[in-house]
């Protein structure tokens, strides 16, 4: 799956000019709601720590669990207090570090990794820092990057690469690290038959897409004809309906009635899980990184123990695959980025997201002042 762009607008990266501002603009809601309740407003800048850095914001993804469901008042962990603003991955310019940082400098371009761990439970000191009690994600647990600016920890923002823009560095910052992590928690090999469901979302797409990058062949889903005709223009293997009566026996011809060896179904919605498991192959690992279509789910053990099967739960990315992520952007891998919006057309983005009409991943552009103009 290549690169592809598609009706996209993409912002120069912001140059550094003096100090940062006391006051910014912001798209901030105070009640939960549709996305009308988004209104841009004028808050204050972040006031920066010891271990932090100022990113002048240059684009930022919007995700359907992070942002939407948020916005709505329904996301299940969700702690924040309104008014809040909304945003996680980003990218942007360093525009001031703290005294206590020396690992970025002023003006460079940085993609942020919004996941924050407490770096001291057993969970964190073993490396796995995304099953901390603590954690926190930027835009759902504190205030996000629909922002002129943002205040983050030095440790999580990443150097893009020379000839990466703003827009494909928001739409890898995490859904990156969280594909990277699927499938190396799943134990993903070149030449492995890989399914992912949903493949047309923004997660979807961009999972598939890295395992297709890292040798995998790769069997998109979706329920929609024009999505499966546009997955295999993006060059996956085969783009199947999970809803078909013979679905199973399509992946199964496919890889030669082995099924397939890892399974990604981020769904969770019951029926489709179903199908998910049965054309996994023996010894195969199934992997769920969230459930937005319900979450409960049957289980058919016989069928998992007699098969030597195995199901992860992956909660996000890590550090360990935010770097291994960024050297796979430096070896040419790119994202599937849909459209973008400017920063003052939040509400619209919101709206067209919940349409279900959108192929990757949905962008607002807020690296200029005239992405703030509500007439843009």
């Amino acid at each position: 799956m290549s690169e592809q762009v598609t009706d996209a607008e993409v912002p120069a990266w912001p140059s550094v000019v003096g100090a940062a501002p006391d006051v910014m603009q912001a798209v901030v809601f105070r009640e939960f709601g549709d996305p009308s309740v988004l209104q841009t407003d004028e808050v204050a800048v972040p006031a920066m720590g010891a271990a932090d850095v100022l990113i002048r914001v240059a684009a930022v993804s919007v995700g359907r669990l992070l942002d939407l469901t948020a916005r709505a008042g329904t996301h299940p962990y969700a702690r924040f207090q309104l008014p809040h603003i909304l945003g996680a991955e980003h990218a942007g310019t360093v525009v001031a570090v703290g005294s206590g940082v020396d690992t970025v400098t002023v003006g460079d371009r940085v993609a942020v990794f919004p996941v924050v761990s407490c770096a001291a439970c057993a969970a964190c000191l073993d490396g796995c820092p995304e099953a901390c009690p603590e954690l926190e994600i930027m835009g759902v647990h504190r205030p996000g990057a629909y922002a002129q600016y943002t205040r983050v920890p030095a440790v999580t923002v990443h150097a893009v690469p020379d000839g990466i823009d703003p827009v494909t560095a928001a739409g890898l910052a995490l859904a990156g690290p969280v594909a990277q992590n699927q499938l190396t928690q799943a134990g993903l090999r070149p030449g492995d038959w890989v399914l992912v469901q949903g493949a047309a979302s923004a997660l979807g797409s961009l999972t598939a897409a890295l395992a297709r990058h890292l040798g995998a062949r790769v069997i998109g889903t979706s329920r929609c004809d024009r999505k499966r005709q546009r997955l295999l223009e993006l060059g996956v293997a085969a783009a199947l309906d999970p809803t078909s009566d013979d679905f199973v026996d399509q992946v199964l011809e496919l890889t030669g009635g082995a099924g397939a060896r890892i399974v990604i179904d981020d769904l969770g919605e019951e029926a489709i899980w179903d199908r998910s498991l049965a054309a996994l192959a023996t010894r195969g690992t199934a992997v769920s990184s969230g459930a937005f279509l319900g979450g409960k789910v049957g289980l058919d053990l016989l069928r998992l123990y007699s098969r030597c099967q195995q199901i992860v739960g992956v909660r996000t990315g890590n550090p360990a695959s935010a770097r291994r992520l960024w050297a796979e952007v430096a070896n040419g891998f790119r994202p599937v980025i849909d459209r973008t919006f400017p920063v003052a057309r939040a509400a619209d983005a919101h709206r067209y997201l919940e349409a279900s009409t959108n192929m990757g991943r949905v962008v607002l552009t807020a690296g200029s002042g005239h992405d703030w103009r509500p007439d843009r």
